[in-house]
């Protein structure tokens, strides 16, 4: 679970900068809150220039704090972040809304579209602000006007993110974790005892981590979505529908030109069979960066799903 800060939060709606003092405050306190229970707390990248004031954006307001907390606070948002905007997953042609307001590009319209697509992501709020209540409904807007209405969770006070973070699943804090949760969780699924291998030269991140899992619970979904005779059942064909099939599903076939030129790459040691090799070519993507899941295909009733690699992109020109 991300936390990511509202940039629709900061509106230049203080009145003093020592009502902003007291608000920024309380977000370092989130901030390290967060950092405890071993989360991040997200910022945009433009918001260490957001109006803060009538008169004041953010890097004069800061002033008005004592100075080792204005290192403190111009540190997280100039330099070290993390800022979602670098492991953004919507663009600028999702459309999304709030209270009729278009909300596309911001961390509003990032939580939802993670939200409709697995991710957990929730938001932080500045108080005083437009944003002070809990949660904040948003749609996804498409083409043909249908629309997708998604709750993203809220908080603004210190107490409320503790108690968040108190009760949630414990962070991810290797790929070591990943592999044994893997195993332990998606008992329909049936891992290469290295399947994970190729993540251990790899600097660990928790959100890539995160993602790896939101992917393998939906490969372990299909595999359930069949009823008695063999046949997928309707939650599987929306299943499919939703994440196996076009441009912006979370899995896909590798193309033939790939095939061809990776075919080595590609191939793997069977996991239950001596001497046996799967051509395991459908793959589960994370984007920014890339990583990859690689596992038997097709998905039927019968026949095992061997996840046989999970790491960096394998098929890169």
């Amino acid at each position: 679970m991300d936390l990511l800060i509202n940039d629709l939060s900061l509106h230049g709606q203080f009145p003093d900068l020592a009502a902003f003092r007291d608000s920024i405050r309380r977000v370092m306190l989130i901030r390290e809150i967060s950092r405890r229970h071993m989360r991040a707390l997200y910022c945009p990248r433009g918001f260490a220039n957001g109006q803060v004031t009538a008169g004041e954006r953010m890097p004069a307001a800061v002033k008005a704090l004592p100075l080792d907390e204005q290192r403190a606070v111009m540190a997280w948002l100039c330099q070290g972040g993390p800022f979602w905007d670098d492991d953004r997953q919507h663009d600028g042609g999702d459309w999304y809304e709030c209270a009729g307001e278009i909300v596309t590009d911001t961390a509003v319209g990032e939580a939802a579209h993670c939200l409709l697509h697995g991710i957990e992501r929730r938001l932080v709020s500045l108080q005083p602000s437009n944003f002070v209540y809990d949660p904040v409904p948003v749609e996804r807007v498409f083409a043909d006007d249908n629309r997708a209405h998604v709750d993203v969770r809220n908080y603004w006070e210190p107490a409320m993110v503790e108690a968040c973070l108190a009760s949630a699943p414990p962070a991810l804090v290797s790929w070591t974790a990943l592999g044994e949760l893997s195993v332990l969780r998606f008992e329909h699924l049936n891992f290469a005892a290295n399947a994970f291998e190729p993540l251990r030269t790899q600097p660990f991140k928790q959100g890539v981590a995160e993602r790896i899992l939101v992917r393998l619970e939906a490969l372990h979904r299909l595999k359930q979505c069949f009823d008695e005779n063999g046949s997928r059942t309707e939650d599987g064909h929306a299943l499919y529908q939703q994440h196996f099939t076009g441009d912006q599903g979370w899995f896909s076939d590798s193309s033939d030109a790939e095939k061809e030129k990776f075919k080595s790459e590609l191939t793997f040691p069977h996991p239950d069979a001596h001497g046996v090799s799967l051509f395991c070519t459908w793959h589960g993507k994370v984007n920014s960066p890339q990583y990859r899941i690689h596992f038997s295909w097709p998905v039927t009733a019968t026949s095992p799903v061997y996840v046989v690699y999970v790491g960096p992109k394998i098929t890169k020109r």
